[in-house]
């Protein structure tokens, strides 16, 4: 036996209760201290929706939430032209965030359009928009992304905008719509989040982004090389800033045009993990994802 033990002095017959009453208070305030620090204890994120994430989840065709869509009419809006909103049917759930999608140079968003059911499916207000032009050159894009934001804030349909909270929205992109995602993150600091996908951009230097952006680029493009695009567009952003760089192996230039589960699950992670500040989402990110469909991850981490 230890002398710390040795030294323990047992309680007199005329001590006893009063110090065993003492010992049984101090147990008790002991264990109610650790429940209260214990994780199983800890209360949720305000804007955490849905069941804890699983790879399950995020590699399904759709997410946990029913969604609904409906068309909006060119003639209807004005800085973009116009598009497709998906938003989900639950009303128990609170608001959700909120997400402007632009499609590539010559495309509609009818090359994108597989993303807007299902990051809806996970939480989310989606609204993938058509440009007013199909050459509209990525500042454009970038200007219209954050038009359709503040229509779907401001004067969408009462069924749409009830569910959304405008302090939690966010841009992504497709080649110069990628490039437009980091144009509307680099004008609007208040954004809670970006994601370019295979982004195209003349402007190489985004050292003024301080919006958490998850560049995504194709080991193969041959359009919007990553060394010359994605690549420097990562680095450039302060290491300050939330970021990360997810390079897909052997992906060209148009792989967010079909159905993308390493792609998706990732960006719906990044979205869960800064719209909505879900660290359950976390461990999606840091440590590094890995498998046969990621050439190389680059990142800072998410700070919770």
């Amino acid at each position: 036996m230890s002398r710390e033990y040795d030294d323990v002095q047992l309680p007199t017959p005329r001590s006893g209760a009063r110090t065993l009453t003492k010992l049984a208070l101090t147990v008790s305030l002991i264990a109610g201290a650790l429940a209260a620090t214990s994780p199983a204890q800890a209360a949720a994120g305000p804007y955490d929706r849905g069941p804890d994430p699983t790879d399950a989840i995020l590699e399904a065709s759709r997410g946990p939430f029913s969604t609904a869509q409906t068309s909006v009419s060119s003639l209807s809006v004005s800085g973009f032209g116009g598009g497709t909103i998906y938003y989900p049917t639950d009303t128990s759930q609170g608001t959700f965030g909120a997400i402007a999608i632009s499609p590539g140079y010559t495309a509609s968003w009818s090359s994108l359009a597989w993303l807007g059911p299902r990051i809806a499916s996970h939480g989310f207000v989606v609204i993938g928009i058509e440009t007013n032009s199909r050459y509209d050159q990525p500042a454009s894009r970038g200007r219209q992304l954050l038009a359709a934001l503040d229509y779907l804030v401001e004067d969408s349909s009462a069924t749409v905008r009830s569910r959304i909270d405008g302090s939690r929205l966010a841009v992504a992109g497709h080649s110069m719509g990628g490039g437009g995602s980091l144009e509307a993150a680099n004008d609007r600091p208040s954004l809670q989040a970006a994601v370019p996908l295979a982004p195209w951009n003349l402007q190489k230097s985004w050292s003024g982004i301080r919006v958490p952006t998850m560049i995504i680029g194709g080991e193969s493009d041959s359009v919007a090389s990553v060394s010359t695009h994605s690549e420097p567009f990562y680095n450039s952003i302060p290491s300050s800033s939330e970021k990360a760089y997810l390079e897909l192996n052997n992906a060209s230039h148009f792989f967010p045009q079909t159905t993308n589960t390493t792609m998706a699950k990732s960006m719906v992670a990044w979205l869960k993990r800064f719209v909505d500040d879900d660290t359950r989402y976390e461990r999606f990110l840091c440590p590094p994802p890995s498998g046969l469909a990621i050439e190389e991850y680059r990142h800072t981490c998410p700070s919770s």
